[in-house]
């Protein structure tokens, strides 16, 4: 299973999860393979060149099969050369600082910032991920400008801010919640019209005075193109029984993850739902004139 990012970001923990249902379902190891770069493009770029026998596996996100089309000029076609599997989960972002960051609230960072344009720096797992996106309507939205530092992943990113070496993120909120309950981050508000069940007192954007800003991160599982479809069956059905059993549910609802419902999580509705994905998405970006750094 390529994970297209490094290892202790929401990708690499869902597919770490989904990792051991799977090998007990098909009485064999699932390798977790971290292939990280260029927003995603460089991991889901070597699933889309593997055989075709069910045996590898692309874990993505809105940011690896949605996002990155409009972004680069890719050497795979995110719609033609996958197999759709099953829409694994969401989750909203939240926006959250470095934990001596001043500002009390989301009123006080918007204030922060618009009185320090340029000055602030946001880290985003890559150009065009989820993360960047929404940062990049946040200033457009709140009228504020801050620098944006690429890394390689959520996971150095995450490192950095809990460092204080960047003030602060847009990203999926499982990255965060550990980090925030110890005390190392300052959390704003989550991008949704609803609380997190799993941090009932992080406020949604609404409240916090930022009403109808909402994104959400959501996650994926495709193979090869020309993947037989009785593989890409047991595949979706393997995947299907662990997103319904307790402790997959239980792992996922403690990360801030929403399973989405059963009909929703057949090949032919994820395939369905990229594709109009990419129809929402492609024209925001290139509109806002994100570019690959």
């Amino acid at each position: 299973m390529i994970v297209p990012f490094p290892a202790g970001g929401a990708t690499d923990t869902l597919a770490r999860i989904l990792a051991e249902p799977l090998r007990a379902a098909f009485h064999q190891p699932v390798i977790v393979e971290n292939v990280a770069g260029a927003g995603g493009t460089i991991g889901v770029g070597r699933a889309a060149r593997a055989a075709a026998d069910g045996y590898t596996l692309s874990i993505g996100t809105v940011s690896t099969h949605i996002m990155t089309g409009a972004l680069y000029t890719l050497p795979y076609d995110l719609l033609k050369d996958f197999e759709p599997i099953a829409l694994l989960a969401a989750e909203p972002l939240l926006i959250v600082a470095k934990k001596n960051m001043p500002a009390a609230n989301l009123s006080e960072l918007i204030a922060w910032l618009k009185a320090s344009p340029d000055k602030a720096s946001a880290g985003t797992p890559g150009a065009g991920t989820a993360g960047h996106v929404t940062g990049a309507l946040f200033q457009k939205e709140t009228g504020t400008r801050f620098q944006f530092v690429p890394y390689r992943g959520v996971g150095p990113a995450m490192q950095d801010l809990v460092a204080g070496q960047i003030d602060l993120e847009f990203d999926p909120s499982s990255n965060f919640l550990a980090h925030v309950r110890a005390g190392n981050l300052k959390a704003y508000a989550v991008t949704a019209s609803t609380r997190l069940a799993a941090a009932p007192g992080i406020p949604t954007v609404d409240e916090a005075g930022l009403p109808g800003f909402h994104a959400s991160l959501w996650y994926g599982l495709w193979a090869p193109k020309a993947t037989p479809k009785d593989a890409v069956a047991q595949l979706n059905a393997a995947v299907v029984d662990a997103l319904a059993s307790a402790p997959v549910r239980a792992r996922l609802a403690e990360l801030g993850d929403e399973i989405p419902p059963r009909d929703q999580q057949a090949p032919e509705a994820l395939a369905v739902f990229q594709k109009a994905e990419i129809e929402k998405w492609w024209p925001i970006i290139r509109a806002a004139g994100i570019r690959p750094e």
